[in-house]
């Protein structure tokens, strides 16, 4: 029994897949993190961020709340802002899925939708110029150290002790890339030999939730130093992927997921053996209204 539903996040399986990787000597698990309430692995930073910034006083229930996102983080928000009671506007380009579009709002936050020939960068503009009046604030989970403190207090270390220890290598998408920086720092500290591998869309894919920064726009907490590899997937690849995960292993998951997947079974077929975990960072059903499962 739980005492509220912030306790249920975290703590998600970890599931070997049955059909991806045909060597023995090399298993490939996937940590399942559409099975935190609000659906993705953006609970953690969300919480965390919003935790911490209440707990330093930063924030009061009288604060308005505003941030940028492409889709989880701002479903994640939205929920643990109204589960605190806090006043919350999520910016996000007007092509986002309607599914995601109505869970912030069925959350009680206030979604306003920006151009989408800007992209998620025209999306931080604009709260960015909102900030400037003095009279809201901004998480930045682009820049929070919160965000990626999530992944090195939760994220890690439930892989370290789910895998005994023996992981080998870590794969993950990089959007804000907290998730990987957190994970990476809390693994690298217990064997400095596991490899860290980042994955980003090839130049010309368009995959949501990953993505390849222009400079100016690089997510202040991304240390290159913490990444080992960066391999590219196409977004064909990823849809793909995301079809046989669904199909094959049951696992019903978003395209950035796919892409993650498909980059970690590319590497499994490099390896001789090894224990490789991939990160699905989400579920499928906010995608139903896109193409990517026709």
């Amino acid at each position: 029994m739980s005492n509220s539903i912030l306790d249920l996040i975290g703590n998600t399986p970890l599931v070997k897949t049955e059909t991806l990787v045909k060597n023995p000597k090399v298993k490939l698990f996937l940590k399942l993190e559409g099975q935190n309430p609000g659906g993705s692995v953006k609970d953690r930073a969300a919480y965390n961020m919003i935790k911490s910034a209440l707990d330093r006083g930063d924030i009061t229930r009288d604060t308005q709340l505003i941030e940028a996102t492409s889709g989880n983080t701002g479903i994640a928000l939205a929920m643990i802002a109204g589960i605190f009671k806090l006043n919350i506007e999520l910016v996000m380009p007007e092509n986002s899925t309607i599914e995601r579009v109505q869970t912030m709002r069925a959350f009680g936050a206030k979604v306003t939708l920006t151009s989408a020939g800007n992209g998620i960068e025209g999306s931080r503009d604009y709260v960015e110029d909102k900030v400037k009046s003095g009279k809201f604030f901004m998480f930045n989970q682009f820049g929070n150290e919160d965000n990626w403190k999530a992944h090195y207090k939760s994220t890690g270390p439930e892989i370290w002790e789910d895998t005994q220890h023996q992981i080998s290598h870590f794969v993950s998408s990089m959007g804000t890339t907290g998730t990987i920086m957190g994970t990476s720092t809390f693994l690298k500290e217990k064997n400095p030999a596991i490899q860290i591998v980042g994955v980003q869309p090839t130049d010309d894919s368009r995959i949501p939730g990953i993505r390849k920064w222009p400079q100016a726009y690089l997510p202040k907490i991304f240390n290159p130093q913490k990444v080992d590899r960066v391999m590219e997937v196409s977004e064909e690849e990823a849809r793909d992927m995301t079809k046989r995960l669904a199909k094959e292993e049951g696992i019903f998951a978003g395209m950035s997921s796919g892409g993650a997947t498909a980059a970690a079974v590319r590497l499994c077929e490099e390896l001789e053996e090894g224990i490789v975990v991939s990160i699905v960072c989400d579920r499928g059903d906010r995608y139903l209204s896109s193409n990517l499962f026709d």
